[in-house]
C-alpha cells in the first residue's frame, strides 16, 4: 500500500459484501477504490469456516449474485469449498485483484471533520478515503464463552470458525459445545471418527430435513446453454421464500405445520422417548434459526454420542461438566456463534464527535436503512442493523444495499466539491422506530426464545421484519432530506493524490 494513499472509496472485507461492493463500484465507473482484507485471500466467512461438513443452508442458485449466475453448482445446497471457489471466480471475472489489499486488517478509522475524509490505519500502512464501506459481516468474529477452567484445559481447543485441520480427531474424546447451524453439520461429520462425542446443548434447535441432491451434468448443461433457466430457477426459489415471510413476521401461528414436520423429522431417527424429550424445543419454530439436516439426528443416536441438556459450565483439568454431568475429553470444539450485536469493528471506528461506533451503539445497533449511522459521515455498512434474514438469501439484501451505495455516490457527485453526508439522528430514530414497531409481532420477538438475533438489552437489532422486495424498495434511492450535507472549508480542498486512480 502506497504511503499516504488517498482513494475515493475504501471497502473493508472481501466476502460477499465486499466483493459485491467492488463489482458495483466498477460498474458505476469508480476505479479509485481499494478492498482492505485482513487475511491473505478473499472469501470472508466462507474462507474462515472450513470445518468438516460446512455448507450453506440456502439453495445454491439463490445464494449467488444476480449479476454473476453460476450454472455449474454441483449440489442444490453447496459446500464451503464450492462457495469459496465461486467468490474467487467472481474476483477474477470482474477484475478485482488490482484493488485488493491483503494482510491489511483495519486497526482504526477516524473521521477528519475538516478535510471530510476518513483516516485509516491498517496492518500494512495508512491511507485516507472519502467514503468507507464496511463489509466485515456479522459472522466474522467468533464468540467463545468464558468458562471457568478453560485456560487450564490440557487438550486441544478451537472454535468452529478457526478449525485446526492439523489436529487429528480420530479416536479422540471430543466435547462439542453448542447446537447451532455449525454444530449440526460438524456432529455428523466427526461422529464416525471420534471414540466419544459429548454434545453440550444449552437450547435444542428445530431441525428440518435438508433436501440436498447432486445436480447432474445434463441439468448443468441446460443452465449453461439456456441462461434464462438459471434465472427462472432463482426466481422460483426467491418467490417461495417471499411468500413464507408473513408467517415469520405477521402470523407466527401459521408456523405450526412446519413445527409438525420438524417433530416428524426427529421421530423418524430418534426412537428413545427420553432423548426425544431432551431434543424437543420449548419455543415456537422460527424464533431461533431453523436448521436443515438429514444426518444430525441419525448421528446423535449413535452409541458413541451423549447429549448433555445444558451448556458447558466448568472445566477441571480434562473434565468438562454441566448440570451434574461430567466427561473426560481430549478436545473441545466451540460452535458458539459470533459477535453479531457487538461487532468488534465498531470499536475501531471513530466518528465526527470523537466517539466510537461501539459507544454510539451502547443502547443497541441502529442505522438508517441498515446502512448509515448518525455521526459517521460517508460511512456505510453492508449487512448492518436489521438487515438479516430468517428464511432467505442474504445476497438479496446485499444487492439492495449496493443499489443504495451507488445512489449515495451519485448524490455526492451531484452535490460537487468536497462534500459528505451524515445521517440525521431524527431520520435514524424514525427508521428504527418503524422497524422495531414491526418487529413486535414477529416470531423472533414473540416465539419464546433467546437467540443471537437479540442484543444484550433484549432488542432485535439484526433481522429485517419484511420481505426482501420491501427492503429493495426502501433502499432504491437516497433521500437527501434524511442527511445533513457537510462541506469542507475552501482552504482544505486538496486531497493527497486525489486524482490518482487505483489500477483498473
Amino acid at each position: 500500500m502506497a504511503e499516504h494513499e488517498h482513494v475515493r472509496v475504501a471497502v473493508v472485507g472481501s466476502g460477499f459484501g465486499g466483493l459485491g461492493a467492488a463489482v458495483r463500484l466498477r460498474r458505476e465507473g469508480v476505479t479509485g477504490f481499494v478492498v482492505l482484507e485482513r487475511a491473505g485471500s478473499v472469501g470472508g466467512t466462507w474462507r474462515d469456516n472450513s470445518y468438516p461438513g460446512c455448507a450453506c443452508d440456502v439453495p445454491s442458485h439463490l445464494y449467488s449474485f444476480s449479476f454473476a449466475p453460476n450454472p455449474d453448482w454441483p449440489r442444490s445446497f453447496s459446500g464451503q469449498e464450492h462457495i469459496r471457489a465461486y467468490l474467487e471466480r467472481v474476483t477474477d471475472t470482474f477484475g478485482l485483484r488490482p484493488h485488493l489489499r491483503f494482510d491489511s486488517e483495519v486497526k482504526r478509522m477516524v473521521w477528519d471533520a475538516e478535510r471530510l475524509w476518513w483516516e485509516i490505519e491498517t496492518g500494512s500502512g495508512t491511507l485516507t478515503a472519502d467514503v468507507v464501506v464496511s463489509a466485515t459481516g456479522p459472522l466474522s468474529e467468533p464468540k467463545v464463552p468464558d468458562i471457568p477452567g478453560l485456560d487450564t484445559f490440557p487438550g486441544k481447543v478451537f472454535h468452529s470458525a478457526r478449525w485446526d485441520h492439523d489436529y487429528d480427531l480420530r479416536g479422540k474424546r471430543v466435547a462439542m459445545v453448542g447446537t447451532g447451524a455449525s454444530a449440526i453439520q460438524i456432529v455428523p461429520s466427526i461422529q464416525p471418527l471420534v471414540s466419544r462425542l459429548t454434545l453440550f446443548q444449552r437450547t435444542p434447535p428445530w431441525v428440518l430435513p435438508r433436501l440436498d441432491r447432486a445436480i447432474g451434468g445434463a441439468e448443468r448443461a441446460l443452465h449453461r446453454t439456456l441462461p434464462f433457466t438459471t434465472r427462472l430457477r432463482r426466481g422460483l426459489l426467491w418467490g417461495v421464500r417471499e411468500l413464507q415471510v408473513q408467517a415469520f413476521t405477521r402470523h407466527p401461528g401459521e408456523l405450526g405445520l412446519v413445527e409438525q414436520l420438524a417433530r416428524r423429522n426427529m421421530a423418524r431417527a430418534v426412537k428413545d422417548p427420553a432423548l426425544r424429550a431432551k431434543l424437543t424445543p420449548d419455543y415456537r419454530i422460527g424464533c431461533k434459526r431453523i436448521l436443515l439436516s438429514s444426518t444430525y439426528y441419525p448421528a446423535i443416536v449413535q452409541p458413541n454420542v451423549e447429549v448433555v441438556a445444558g451448556g458447558l459450565s466448568e472445566i477441571r483439568g480434562s473434565t468438562v461438566a454441566a448440570d451434574g454431568t461430567e466427561a473426560e475429553v481430549d478436545a473441545i470444539v466451540f460452535g458458539t456463534g459470533f459477535h453479531v450485536t457487538d461487532m468488534p469493528i465498531a470499536e475501531r471506528v471513530v466518528g465526527a464527535e470523537g466517539r466510537t461506533l461501539a459507544e454510539t451503539w451502547t443502547g443497541g445497533m441502529e442505522a438508517l436503512r441498515g446502512a448509515s449511522a448518525a455521526g459517521f459521515p460517508n460511512w456505510m455498512t453492508l449487512i448492518g442493523p436489521n438487515t438479516g434474514l430468517g428464511n432467505s438469501s442474504m445476497i438479496l439484501m446485499i444487492e439492495s444495499q449496493l443499489n443504495y451505495l451507488a445512489d449515495y455516490l451519485r448524490q455526492l457527485d451531484v452535490l460537487g466539491g468536497r462534500v459528505a453526508l451524515d445521517a440525521r439522528r431524527s431520520a435514524v430514530r424514525v427508521w428504527n422506530h418503524r422497524v422495531q414497531q414491526r418487529m413486535k409481532r414477529t416470531v423472533w420477538n414473540t416465539g419464546g426464545c433467546t437467540s443471537w438475533y437479540l442484543d444484550a438489552n433484549g432488542r432485535n437489532t439484526t433481522v429485517w421484519p419484511g420481505t426482501t422486495g420491501e427492503f429493495r424498495r426502501e433502499t432504491r434511492r437516497v433521500d437527501l432530506s434524511e442527511y445533513a450535507v457537510l462541506r469542507a472549508p475552501a482552504k482544505k480542498t486538496a486531497a493527497p493524490h486525489e486524482n490518482a486512480e487505483v489500477a483498473a
